[in-house]
């Protein structure tokens, strides 16, 4: 459930609240001084902090508490608890930050219900705010440019697959996309407002990846100085995109294979197992059948997978998207010093399209921002392309002919994947007539969105709201509390 700090210098009612805390699945760190309380705020980071505003003759440590509780990263929602309880001291409270206030003695429903109040509340501002975040990369990420049958049979491919939970490994060269890919798939999919989290397996050694992907408990090795949630519980209700997977140790190998068997994960150090309801991309730049040969990695975990392989096709096997990459990196990324837009000569595109690119898509947008970059005005010409590609088409005077500029395509839409922001969301779709009807206010129309979509999942989940939570990527608290917000306003 919840980590919850509790402090206060009546040790009887510490024990007693600690006891009612941890009956309700919560895990309970119990203070009796202020300074310890102080100390364990950083060792902790709990989710939240029960505190009295006066539990120390000789200092002020209620508020101490409420302070530095609020500035933790997370901030922990505070509640403050006294036996005091005057007007003053709860605006002072609330002033600090705390979220509620309770005055001794309390019922024990009332702090259950203001511990369950404060998480609901904490995990609507951590949803809000990683929201506007999700949203804010959805369309900031750069699309799949491809109008070549290979790239299409990629697009279709994607959407097929994009709303399934299947486990997906995607094939190519270095710099062909994959990642671009994975983030596809899951921004298409229905866990695109819950986390997508990449990791490059081959960037870290293995007990430090151990650690990134599974999380670990504090002092489980030197350096573990405070809990750590591991990346899958991170990505929990989204996608988890594991870059270069061939590259992993047999150890870790065996350890993801539990997790996909299993849908758990189990923090370095500690005994019990996390459930994570997470989609798993991965990606390989080598054939990992050549691998299994080999026997550095597993044929089980291959299989596991497997389940559906994205294989993307080279540049070089796709030529005629060339000029439409030229122009997708051109128009609106790279203008001259007098914010003009820079063009390029014949002569330079036709080496563009000859060269065979190992570095792919990613060396051709490298290799364009140096000729953007070094070029005189506001025309690429061949003398400004790197010496590796004049040498690889045999060119060694190239032609200083400003005036032979070459017309940039224009990116049709069905070249784009994800589509631009504001078209229809099929594949290629047919434009029809603009939608008629009373327009409703945004408000309104986003809330009926949501009520609609809440129910579709409860729907689908045979009326289980607590599966139907993990599906939407949020808190069964959250998932009531939006439930209840809609009746109220019906």
């Amino acid at each position: 459930m919840a980590k919850v700090l509790l402090v206060d210098d009546d040790l009887t009612m510490v024990q007693m609240v600690a006891e009612l805390l941890r009956q309700e699945g919560h895990e309970v760190f119990p203070f009796s001084n202020g300074s310890a309380a102080l100390a364990g705020l950083t060792a902790h980071s709990p989710d939240v902090v029960i505190t009295d505003l006066y539990f120390d003759k000789t200092r002020a440590y209620g508020l101490e508490v409420v302070r530095k509780a609020r500035a933790l990263s997370p901030p922990a929602v505070v509640i403050v608890i006294t036996g005091f309880g005057t007007i003053e001291t709860a605006v002072e409270a609330m002033k600090n930050g705390a979220f509620d206030y309770l005055e001794k003695p309390f019922k024990v429903d009332e702090l259950k219900l203001c511990v369950q109040r404060a998480l609901s509340y904490n995990a609507a501002v951590t949803e809000t705010v990683y929201l506007r975040k999700q949203l804010k990369k959805k369309y900031e990420f750069s699309q799949i440019i491809g109008s070549a049958p290979k790239m299409q049979e990629v697009f279709k491919m994607i959407e097929r697959v994009a709303n399934t939970d299947s486990t997906i490994l995607v094939l190519g060269e270095s710099g062909t996309g994959k990642e671009l890919v994975a983030r596809a798939l899951h921004f298409n999919s229905r866990r695109q407002f819950a986390p997508f989290v990449p990791v490059n397996c081959s960037a870290l050694p293995e007990n430090l990846l151990e650690s990134e992907l599974f999380g670990h408990r504090r002092g489980s090795f030197t350096g573990a100085i405070s809990d750590k949630k591991g990346l899958f519980e991170e990505a929990d209700g989204g996608t988890i995109f594991l870059d270069e997977v061939g590259s992993m140790s047999a150890m870790l190998q065996s350890r993801l294979l539990r997790v996909l068997q299993e849908r758990e994960v189990r923090r370095v150090g500690e005994n019990t197992s996390i459930y994570v309801n997470v989609r798993v991309v991965a990606a390989s730049n080598e054939p990992l059948e050549k691998r299994i040969q080999e026997g550095s990695f597993r044929e089980d975990l291959y299989y596991r997978l497997n389940v559906i392989a994205i294989p993307l096709p080279s540049l070089r096997e796709r030529r005629d998207d060339i000029p439409l990459l030229v122009a997708h990196f051109l128009k609106g990324k790279m203008k001259d010093r007098s914010n003009r837009p820079i063009q390029m000569t014949r002569q330079a595109m036709e080496i563009f399209c000859a060269h065979d690119w190992p570095g792919n898509v990613r060396e051709l947008e490298n290799a364009i921002e140096r000729a953007a970059t070094l070029c005189e005005g506001s025309v690429i010409q061949a003398a400004d392309l790197p010496p590796r590609l004049l040498a690889s088409v045999n060119i060694t005077n190239p032609a200083l002919d400003a005036q032979t500029t070459v017309t940039l395509p224009e990116v049709p839409e069905s070249a784009l994947y994800p589509l631009p922001l504001g078209a229809d969301s099929g594949h290629l779709p047919e434009r029809g007539p603009a939608p008629t009807g009373p327009v409703l206010p945004l408000k309104n129309f986003l809330r009926e969105q949501e009520k609609a979509h809440l129910l579709r999942a409860i729907q689908q989940c045979g009326g289980d709201k607590e599966h139907a939570a993990l599906l939407l990527g949020i808190s069964i608290a959250t998932l009531y509390r939006r439930l209840s917000e809609e009746n109220e306003e019906s």
